[in-house]
């Protein structure tokens, strides 16, 4: 439903923050009913879902698309690499699973990598650190503007 969703409204769009994300991963099939409990364990099949960030940033005429990832190690190697292999223009970083940081903290630090550069914003609190990368999303997409 998300998929669709961004595919059906993106036309026209000038950037696209992909900010929010299915998982990557869904059971293969889906049981009508519940499954009874029989046997000592259960393998499940998953499939791949579709990557909505790297849909949107392979379109022919795509706005510019700024992905996150969340990584337990090696984060700016990851990073980039995910950037790059989704053809992203920007993606923010941060470590996740660490003493400081991450998803149950108030405050939280990031990497944040475009084709000709990088920056670290260190950790501050969530809000403030939200207001920093749209600011430095607003100054690349400026400069990739006026570059095009």
């Amino acid at each position: 439903e998300m998929y669709a969703a961004v595919m059906d409204s993106i036309a026209g769009q000038a950037l696209f923050v992909a900010s929010a994300a299915v998982a990557d991963y869904r059971p293969a099939d889906v049981a009508d009913g519940k499954i009874k409990k029989s046997a000592q364990s259960m393998t499940l099949e998953l499939v791949r879902n579709p990557d909505i960030l790297a849909d949107v940033a392979a379109l022919p005429e795509a706005p510019f698309c700024v992905g996150f990832a969340a990584e337990t190690q090696d984060v700016t190697g990851h990073a980039e690499e995910k950037r790059t292999r989704k053809n992203l223009d920007m993606i923010a970083a941060n470590h996740v699973g660490g003493e400081t940081g991450g998803f149950d903290a108030a405050d939280n630090a990031l990497t944040v990598l475009w084709k000709d550069g990088s920056t670290e914003l260190p950790m501050m609190d969530k809000q403030r650190l939200a207001h920093r990368l749209v600011e430095l999303i607003c100054n690349q997409f400026e400069i990739e503007q006026n570059n095009a």
